[in-house]
């Protein structure tokens, strides 16, 4: 698949009730095909996924939608109601409107995925596949921190203090009011500009939405309701589904060895590296959209080609490769 997405009009918009608010929904593609579900991140909309979504829509059914407090859909008021068990039954009602009674395959970037990794390890009886980019489970990551404080050496150190570094604007995010009137003053200028110089992404129509300051100033709520709690006490995450992480080398907010140790809370696991900055899904569409279709055949079981079928063995994670 090249960079460029087709121009493939949405199937439909629809508002679907979530957990007290409206989302803005849209399809794309045939709905008798297999339904992809894009989930997007902060401080982005269902947009980020255009590119991919034109190219995943040739041969799938493509669902996105604006999450709560970002884009169309409604901007609640208060940390509260940004938690997990918000999110996950707005995931479900989408779900439920879009494809109901069969499994659906997730994709999820920056908080999309962090959220998609609570749905597969929670309700993995919705899911056929998984695709996790730039936003690792939460728990794991507590898991993952402990383990390297747990037995210290040169190396772990420096790996948590790594990660530690670029997860620093967390830790601002829980400051009160600050980061909301700096989003609303003027941040997303600044935003804008670091997106195109630092990982080459231009701003196009709907990326960065229009809506963006608001959004950002609702969305802080996602790391107030959840993060530092699940850092602090990770639970025993695990899942089944087939994953794949696409592991971006270049990101500058999620280490590439956080992946440590994964194998062995998900045993169906490929790693993905790819040289590339965080918002991958904008600077690599074809690659991202490539891997996703190759994903989702080999766990249908479709004909991929030899080279495909060589690249999936050696992205599949033994246990043996799996230490921090």
């Amino acid at each position: 698949m090249s960079n460029k997405a087709p121009r493939t009009p949405p199937v439909g918009r629809r508002r679907v009730r979530g957990e007290g608010v409206d989302l803005a929904v849209r399809e794309q593609g045939d709905r008798s095909r297999p339904t992809v579900l894009l989930v997007h991140g902060y401080p982005d909309t269902h947009a980020l996924w255009d590119e991919v979504a034109g190219l995943l829509a040739e041969r799938f059914h493509v669902v996105r939608y604006d999450v709560r407090g970002a884009g169309a859909s409604s901007r609640p008021f208060g940390r509260r109601r940004y938690a997990f068990d918000y999110l996950m039954s707005d995931m479900r009602a989408v779900l439920d409107a879009t494809a109901p009674e069969r499994k659906v395959h997730l994709v999820g970037h920056d908080w999309g995925s962090i959220q998609g990794w609570e749905a597969v390890c929670t309700m993995p009886d919705r899911f056929a596949s998984f695709t996790s980019i730039s936003g690792p489970c939460l728990d794991h990551v507590g898991q993952w921190m402990r383990r390297g404080l747990a037995r210290p050496t040169p190396g772990s150190l420096g790996r948590v203090a790594g990660q530690a570094a670029r997860s620093a604007y967390i830790y601002f995010f829980q400051t009160p009011v600050l980061p909301e009137l700096l989003w609303l003053g003027g941040l997303t200028r600044l935003f804008t500009r670091a997106l195109a110089v630092g990982e080459g992404v231009a701003p196009r129509p709907g990326h960065p939405a229009r809506t963006m300051a608001r959004d950002a100033a609702a969305g802080v709520g996602l790391y107030r309701a959840n993060m530092m709690r699940r850092l602090r006490r990770p639970a025993d995450r695990r899942t089944d589904v087939p994953t794949q992480v696409i592991v971006p080398t270049k990101d500058l907010f999620v280490s590439p060895h956080l992946v440590g140790g994964l194998g062995e809370r998900v045993p169906n696991l490929s790693l993905r590296p790819v040289s590339a900055g965080h918002w991958v899904p904008r600077s690599h569409p074809g690659l991202v959209a490539r891997w996703i279709t190759e994903h989702i055949t080999d766990v249908q079981g479709g004909p991929l080609t030899a080279a495909e079928s060589r690249a999936l063995d050696r992205a599949r994670v033994r246990r043996a490769r799996c230490g921090s």
